[in-house]
């Protein structure tokens, strides 16, 4: 087992360590997350002060900082508790005052006598006409002024955190890096025209100037793709190592297949017969599947999806559908159990709330090999949950699944395929950062049939005049969704929203017309309301978000959605994608609080624009930024700490591409190149990467 190298251990060695900084600041420096002098070198300067020194404070603008050397007058100290104390001062051109609070007498006369020259580095600011620098930042000797840096590094704090504080630790944590051998790719870097490692570390803790401090600056840029190509070599060899990892052939034979079919009213389009064809050449290999399915609201994802998990069945196996919740299991259930049932295929569901003799029964069933498919949710693969020959895993809306879980997926079935399925169209950055180890199936065509949603934007007060829209459509036999406000804060404010509104849209239309759904309800609640929805027993359902992914009711088609502006854009989108699944023309309402900031105005405009899931995804990425996107809590997302994703995708593709050329000329990374890569490994972190080396 390769273990850290020697020239990275004082970075990995206790903080306090480091001059200044004792158990107590050490503590503080988690809130950094900073545990070790290694996580300094990445806390990066925000902005810096120019401390150039000046002729004069007349040669800047005040309120702003100045640097100037002065001739010690007359100190004013006040005897009146909680009055300030002044001093004033000479400079080249005018006389100003420096002004302290509480403090000593006898150190300011000591340490700025009158009649001696001082430095002194400050915001100047103009107080009653008179121009004052209130606690300076620095008062030296002016043969001493060499030590203050004509352009001073500011950092983020924490409270409990001084800048001084910061300061000094990351210097002394950039004492301790030293010079490494190259990972990047010689002409890449030359190309670039990027610095060496450590001169690039150097520079962007110390910056000569604003210019330093821009993402593009060719030392940062180094920085932030350091760390994209430590993610994308880990990435490529996840990729590598479940592509050596022997996978069952299965081989479609097309029977169970070609009798759905026949069952369906409509053709495949050519972007689902081509993903259907990449899984089936996939299954069919000997090495095992890792591929996502991509496709915006209403491609037909889940249809390809039965089809690669019958080419399981026609093989003499087993596949298993996972989705983060029980509505959608159940949905699933719904669309796919007449389908597979055509072809004498035996589908079954299993959820959390399965209890008893009822799971004993489906267990054994499962087992002895019973139950083809099985749809569910984290309950099928609990540990009690056997398989009689598991083939297939399909995991649906796989954001909320990282990439170490999708290692661990396989460990059901001897080497069972994984086929991961997104609604959430995602920017290519993002797909990159997410999936690099994946191979991509998209489906980027609607099915024949399919019509655009109307989307119209209004202000709340036009709320009657949707209402009285509602009651009409409500009469013609439409049925529609009414999605109440995002509330951050808390899901029981959510849900007290949306009580509210039922009650008020119930007095509106009639207490048997409207149906109400949230994350409240207990399953069985939840299952009844959409059940009653669904059968077109309740004509309007109110719901918090509940609904955003998987719900098909193809007879309702208007979607209403209460305070749009809070909404992500792919939220909105998959919100949206609820309707249109029907005959009749469908239509959604944004309905927003005036004013309307900047960027809710963008997003709205954009929703009014386009459908396409994709165009909206890249806008809603600059808009919002990565971790909103795909809802970073859970989406096992990296957290980059230099690297930014809205605005340096290019550099992400760059480093997919590195990480898949050095992995291809030398997966064990041992040539010179390939042992510098494993430094940057050690040295980002990426322990369980060097581990897939080492056990290859």
């Amino acid at each position: 087992m390769s273990t850290r190298p020697e020239i990275l251990f004082p970075l990995f060695a206790a903080l306090t360590n480091l001059a200044g900084v004792g158990p107590q600041i050490a503590k503080t420096f988690q809130q950094l997350n900073v545990t070790k002098p290694r996580d300094l070198l990445f806390v990066l300067p925000h902005s810096g002060v120019d401390r150039n020194i000046r002729n004069s404070i007349r040669e800047v603008n005040p309120p702003e900082v100045v640097t100037v050397e002065v001739e010690i007058g007359l100190h004013h100290p006040n005897a009146i508790k909680g009055r300030p104390y002044r001093v004033t001062v000479q400079d080249a051109q005018t006389s100003f005052q420096l002004v302290f609070f509480h403090a000593r007498a006898d150190y300011l006369r000591k340490s700025l006598p009158t009649g001696q020259r001082r430095v002194v580095s400050g915001k100047v600011e103009i107080f009653d006409g008179v121009a004052q620098m209130v606690h300076p930042d620095h008062i030296l000797r002016p043969d001493q002024a060499e030590s203050i840096p004509a352009y001073e590094p500011v950092y983020p704090l924490v409270s409990g955190l001084t800048q001084k504080t910061l300061m000094k630790a990351s210097q002394a944590a950039l004492d301790l890096a030293r010079p490494m051998a190259e990972w990047i790719e010689p002409s890449l870097k030359a190309e670039r025209k990027w610095p060496d490692w450590k001169p690039a570390l150097e520079r962007a803790h110390r910056p000569q100037s604003v210019v330093d401090l821009s993402p593009y600056a060719k030392h940062r840029e180094r920085l932030a793709y350091d760390e994209l190509f430590a993610h994308q070599i880990t990435l490529a060899l996840a990729r590598a190592r479940i592509r050596r990892l022997k996978g069952v052939v299965s081989i479609a034979t097309g029977a169970l297949q070609s009798k759905v079919l026949t069952t369906l009213p409509y053709t495949l389009t050519s972007a689902q017969e081509r993903a259907i064809g990449e899984i089936a050449d996939d299954m069919a290999a000997p090495l095992r599947m890792n591929r996502l399915l991509q496709g915006d609201v209403g491609s037909g994802k889940t249809l390809v999806a039965l089809m690669a998990m019958l080419t399981a069945v026609e093989a003499g196996g087993q596949a298993v559908m996972m989705a983060p919740t029980g509505i959608l299991a159940r949905q699933h259930l719904q669309s796919i159990r007449p389908l597979a049932e055509s072809a004498g295929v035996v589908v079954e569901i299993l959820t959390g709330s399965d209890k008893g003799s009822e799971r004993d029964a489906k267990l054994a069933a499962l087992k002895r090999g019973d139950i083809h498919l099985l749809l569910g949710t984290h309950a099928v693969f609990q540990k009690d949950v056997t398989y009689h020959d598991l083939r297939l895993a399909v995991v649906d809306e796989q954001h909320r699944f990282g990439v170490r879980q999708r290692m661990d997926l396989g460990g059901k079935g001897r080497a069972v395929d994984v086929l991961v399925m997104t609604a959430t169209p995602i920017p290519r950055s993002l797909a990159l950062a997410q999936y690099g180890d994946m191979d991509v199936s998209v489906l980027d065509e609607k099915p024949p049939g399919r019509k655009p949603v109307k989307t119209v934007v209004m202000p709340k007060t036009r709320l009657d005049e949707v209402i009285r829209h509602l009651k009409t459509a409500i009469s013609e036999g439409r049925q529609a969704y009414w999605v109440c406000p995002l509330v951050e804060e808390s899901e029981t404010v959510e849900w007290t929203a949306a009580a509210e509104r039922f009650r008020s849209l119930r007095l509106a239309l009639g207490d048997d017309r409207v149906g109400l759904v949230h994350g409240q309800l207990a399953q069985v609640e939840k299952d009844a309301a959409m059940a009653a929805f669904v059968a077109g027993e309740t004509r309007l359902l109110v719901a918090t978000t509940v609904i955003e992914v998987g719900v098909d009711v193809p007879n309702a088609s208007i979607m209403v959605i209460e305070q749009a502006e809070h909404f992500g854009l792919s939220q909105l989108h998959q919100l949206r994608g609820r309707v249109g699944r029907g005959a009749k023309a469908s239509s959604c309402l944004l309905i927003y609080s005036p004013p309307l900031g900047d960027a809710a105005e963008k997003r709205l405009a954009a929703m009014r624009e386009t459908e396409d899931g994709f165009a909206l995804a890249e806008l809603d990425l600059k808009l919002r930024g990565a971790g909103d996107v795909l809802g970073v809590a859970q989406s096992g997302l990296p957290r980059f700490r230099i690297a930014n994703l809205e605005t340096q995708s290019d550099l992400m593709k760059t480093a997919l591409d590195d990480a898949r050329l050095l992995m291809g000329t030398d997966p064990e990374l041992a040539s010179p190149r390939g042992q510098a890569a494993r430094n940057l490994l050690w040295l980002m972190e990426q322990d369980q990467a060097i581990r897939m080396i080492s056990v290859g």
